[in-house]
């Protein structure tokens, strides 16, 4: 155990980290002799130090969507730990990012962990058919459709810890486009909002890394770290649907998280 993160925490590499256990426990649950019984995760996160900069990274977001994709159904619930920094189990903290639990700081700045919350919440009611492992696309009573979307890529080099990798700006390269393809939408006009969380969008770490990490936030920097990480979206387009198809190709980099809603007029 290091839970002051002095000796360092790697992420790992096993891709059903955490989402694995849980499939074990549904797993162990059914072939019992009570198997309907809840599951519900009451903490849970990509590290069990308050002192892991992975926490405040942009990464988190992707990994946090990747990781309750996979789990599916086998829990009732999923909570991750915590809502916020204001954390003191192992001693209160005194530097505005470090590495803390929360999928929001000490001082209420949004984390990109926040976001992917955030934007499932925002997802419809009705789960649509989508055979992709990194998406989820819904739709709600009023007909308006949502595609929520992310690559998670493990970056972490090897023989290097999260506390000396996740403390630096770390650029994300390009992956490629993905082509979103909807079918079945009803003919008419749209309202196209798309949000974004990833390097540099709706990430005040990296922002905060700018700032060379100062162990205090002046009142200004608080200001516009909130303002910059708001979540507003980062395109409006008003679009009409003629065939009942619906087709966009979006421009991925690693580890970037993308809400894509439809807004019926």
């Amino acid at each position: 155990m290091d839970e002051h993160g002095s000796t360092g925490t790697v992420l790992d590499k096993n891709e059903w980290s955490v989402s694995g256990d849980v499939l074990n426990s549904r797993k162990q649950i059914q072939n019992s002799a009570i198997p309907h019984l809840e599951l519900h995760y009451t903490e849970w996160s990509s590290s069990y130090t308050p002192a892991d900069p992975l926490h405040d990274s942009y990464h988190e977001a992707a990994y946090i969507l990747k990781k309750l994709k996979q789990v599916g159904t086998a829990a009732n619930s999923m909570s991750y730990w915590t809502f916020t920094d204001i954390f003191e189990e192992s001693g209160p903290r005194f530097t505005p990012f470090h590495g803390g639990f929360g999928l929001m700081n000490i001082e209420g700045i949004k984390k990109p962990a926040f976001f992917a919350y955030s934007f499932l919440n925002k997802l419809g009611e009705t789960e649509l058919a989508n055979r992709d492992s990194s998406s989820w696309a819904c739709k709600n009573n009023k007909g308006d459709v949502q595609v929520l979307l992310w690559d998670y890529t493990y970056t972490l080099p090897d023989s290097v810890n999260n506390q000396s990798y996740y403390i630096r700006d770390l650029p994300a390269k390009p992956k490629g486009k993905v082509k979103l393809a909807i079918s079945g939408i009803p003919k008419g006009r749209y309202r196209m909002e798309i949000y974004q969380v990833g390097y540099k969008v709706n990430d005040a770490y990296t922002t905060y890394i700018s700032f060379n990490k100062p162990n205090q936030l002046t009142r200004p920097q608080v200001d516009l770290l909130k303002k910059q990480n708001d979540g507003l979206l980062i395109l409006n387009e008003n679009i009409k649907v003629s065939n009942g198809m619906f087709s966009k190709a979006v421009p991925v980099r690693e580890n970037d998280v993308f809400l894509i809603k439809l807004i019926k007029f």
